[in-house]
């Protein structure tokens, strides 16, 4: 545009030139321009008349000349000038419909932005979703409640989306055998969204070799979702006319629970290696060929690869760091620190021995069935998995991750199949306590704040399952705890649990108190671990959740001495530093510190609520729970 504009200024200067030069020539043409030039030059110069005026034609003759090249030189101006103009007028008219609709766009975006947050406290929409519609905040929230994560945003995604490669760069520098075993992958679901399962076939497909891959097999645990029904069956077949007898699918006609289902896509599987995995996934590029080549050298060895997480609202994947998997006594699923003994290898390539495994897994399917499957007896969720791992530590097998090997995993916000799954998780709990952990059972019900006589918890019928593990000659669970899982630590010394109760006031709590913080409170009873307390015959309070690991991270009621507060203080970290960590009680008495002698009580403060404190021994009495053995009676309140 700089450049016309400074075209334009010339044209002016060029045109003005013109007009002067044309009024030269009519001066000339009528005789004016030669009588004045011809009496100035005699009074200059004394030349002959005739020679002067042959110079001054010869000038004249030049100018015009040249005048004529400048009219030319001004129509090709003017000429290019009206071609720019009409250019710019086409490109102006072209540009219009774009630069409206670009303008629609901008103000339909300030318009969302403007709008009213329908759902300011839902977890979907921290992150994603401002530049939504209210229509558009409806239909997510409302799939989001139903699905537990945002299903909107998944069916906008491609289903052959690209995720970063997880893996450590040593592992891009390995190589695995031509020859591996065929591969069967298992999917589990209940209730997904379609696009979810969708996406997983497709990066199964997409990032395993064809010559590896012998099938996937859907299993759909019950779903009463309809898009799962003739729209999946659609899709299947879609699927199979590309890869013909790639994909086949299993329906239970009841909820069979997790465990059974994994068990239907074992049965049906016809390769020598089974991958049983959540439909919520999504592998990662040369996930396949760790598991085979392991496997391979190995057939008595179950392996599960590293999980990655895709973040349930935003769809991101975050990179999980390599751990291993463990479980607490409630037998709930945690990362632990690797072993020192893989660290030491300095290979980060190297399978990790690991005490338990998670959802996610593969094994050689004829191993798989030798030592029993799955446990069909475990119901709907939780538990399954530390079961498997328990029975091939105890039976024979090991248990690794496989740090080239790696899976995305989506994390539902939420499990909307079921509000509550802790009744299943202690019924679980339950079964494989009695199973396979022996004299250590007990924990498990310490644990769940159960009584270990009549917890009046219907576990199912274990018979099979102990003769399986009779038949396998299966080691014993304390082997387990000393030579797989040193970090869970069972304790033998505690003789009271559960609630802990002032007789002056039956509907408030012992409870550890907010966390972070170190101060115990008296509360309403409820039923989670923040109001178990475990009293030890060598005189320790355990408060909060029962942890119980080589960490020694249980907390223990505490004096400290001057002040009037009890305070919460590690175990450990208070036997070491002298602390007065030691109390005498009995069930309906007193509890009163051994070095300091004095009571942990109850008082009113300034508002009327009850408040613990440490003061000289009144008549207040305590009761707790759950006894153990000769320490007191065996039913509980």
């Amino acid at each position: 545009m700089m450049f016309w504009r400074k075209r334009s200024k010339a044209l002016c200067i060029g045109l003005t030139l013109a007009v002067t030069v044309n009024l030269l020539l009519v001066f000339f043409s009528k005789g004016t321009l030669q009588d004045l030039f011809m009496g100035d030059l005699h009074k200059e110069f004394p030349l002959h008349l005739n020679e002067c005026d042959g110079t001054v034609i010869k000038r004249l003759s030049q100018l015009e000349t040249e005048l004529k090249h400048l009219k030319e030189s001004m129509k090709l101006a003017l000429r290019q000038q009206e071609n720019v103009n009409n250019t710019m007028k086409r490109v102006k008219d072209e540009e219009r419909p774009v630069l409206k609709a670009v303008e629609a766009k901008v103000n339909e975006t300030k318009k969302h932005k403007t709008q009213m947050k329908l759902f300011p406290h839902s977890q979907l929409f921290r992150q994603w979703g401002e530049d939504l519609s209210e229509a558009q905040q409806k239909k997510a929230q409302d799939l989001f409640r139903k699905f537990g994560y945002n299903v909107y945003l998944s069916n906008q995604l491609p289903l052959n989306r690209t995720i970063p490669d997880t893996r450590d760069y040593r592992c891009l520098q390995k190589t695995y055998p031509s020859q591996l075993p065929s591969l069967s992958v298992i999917l589990i679901f209940m209730n997904e969204a379609l696009s979810i399962i969708q996406r997983a076939i497709t990066s199964i497909i997409n990032r395993t070799p064809s010559r590896l891959l012998k099938e996937i097999i859907l299993v759909d645990d019950f779903s009463s979702n309809g898009e799962l029904k003739v729209h999946l069956d659609e899709k299947i077949k879609l699927y199979n006319q590309k890869y013909p007898g790639l994909l086949k699918i299993i329906r239970h006609p009841e909820r069979k629970g997790l465990a059974q289902a994994r068990n239907s896509g074992w049965e049906a599987a016809t390769a020598d290696v089974v991958a049983i995995l959540d439909a919520h996934i999504e592998v990662n590029v040369g996930w396949a060929e760790p598991i085979l080549a392991r496997i391979q050298e190995d057939r008595t060895v179950i392996v599960s690869p590293v999980f990655d997480n895709i973040r349930f609202d935003t769809f991101k994947l975050d990179k999980y760091e390599l751990a291993v998997d463990g479980f607490n006594w409630e037998l709930w699923c945690r990362y632990d620190a690797l072993p020192q003994a893989w660290i030491d290898l300095h290979d980060v390539t190297a399978p990790v021995k690991s005490p338990s495994i998670m959802g996610i897994l593969a094994a050689d399917r004829h191993f798989l069935g030798e030592i029993g499957s799955l446990d069909g007896g475990m119901l709907i969720y939780g538990g399954e998995n530390v079961e498997l791992s328990l029975r091939v530590w105890q039976c024979g097998g090991k248990i690794e991750i496989l740090p080239c090997s790696r899976i995305a995993h989506l994390e539902r916000h939420h499990k909307p199949y079921a509000l509550d799954l802790t009744p299943a998780l202690k019924r679980n709990a339950l079964r494989v306590a009695e199973i396979w952990m022996d004299e250590h059972k007990h924990m498990v019900y310490l644990a769940w704040n159960l009584p270990l006589q009549n917890s009046g918890i219907d576990f199912g019928d274990i018979s099979s399952r102990v003769a399986l593990r009779e038949k396998l000659k299966c080691k014993t669970f304390d082997w387990y705890l000393k030579n797989v899982y040193p970090l869970l630590k069972p304790i033998h010394t505690i003789v009271g649990y559960g609630r802990m109760k002032n007789l002056l006031d039956e509907n408030i709590c012992l409870d550890q108190g907010p966390v972070p913080g170190n101060t115990p409170i008296m509360h309403y009873c409820h039923g989670f671990s923040s109001q178990n307390v475990y009293y030890h015959l060598t005189g320790e309070l355990y408060v909060g959740q029962l942890i119980a690991e080589a960490s020694a991270r249980d907390r223990c009621l505490t004096d400290p001495g001057k002040a009037e507060k009890p305070i919460l203080e590690r175990c450990s970290e208070a036997a070491r530093n002298g602390l007065h960590i030691y109390w005498d009680f009995k069930r309906g008495g007193a509890v009163i510190n051994r070095d300091t002698k004095r009571c942990l009580e109850m008082k009113k403060d300034l508002l009327g609520n009850h408040v613990l404190v440490l003061q000289t021994c009144t008549t207040q009495a305590w009761e707790i729970q759950h006894t153990v053995g000769d320490w007191g009676q065996t039913n509980s309140q």
